[in-house]
């Protein structure tokens, strides 16, 4: 799961809730697949809406099933996205979200998004299949 970092925290969190319901309905095979298989979840966040973007232009170049959500209430910007396990690579450099901007925030060089994705981290904030 994506969110948008320049989104106040709760927002982030129900805009990626959002996503990963609507990723359920419209990709049920591969969210059952998922739910049997790792149920491992890694909440991470790009920069802003442009970010945000081409994550998802990324994904959908790379063949990878994904839901992005656009939130009616703030203009129908893209909020949030959500991709199938198999994205988890192109996910891998962003940090996780609902992390203070400075000091507490971890770089995936330092155990963030990949820390979370192997388990180090996962039980703070967690969103993809772990890498199948």
């Amino acid at each position: 799961m994506v969110t948008r970092a320049d989104l106040p925290p709760g927002i982030q969190a129900t805009q990626a809730t959002h996503a990963a319901l609507d990723f359920a309905v419209a990709h049920p095979d591969t969210f059952r697949d998922w739910h049997a298989g790792s149920n491992t979840l890694v909440l991470v966040a790009a920069r802003d809406e442009d970010a945000l973007d081409r994550l998802r232009v990324a994904a959908s170049a790379a063949g990878h099933r994904h839901v992005g959500f656009r939130e009616p209430d703030l203009g129908g910007a893209l909020t949030a996205l959500a991709v199938e396990p198999a994205a988890y690579r192109l996910l891998s450099h962003l940090p996780l979200a609902l992390r203070p901007a400075s000091g507490g925030a971890r770089s995936p060089a330092s155990g963030g998004a990949h820390e979370a994705a192997s388990g180090g981290a996962r039980r703070a904030v967690s969103v993809d299949g772990g890498g199948r």
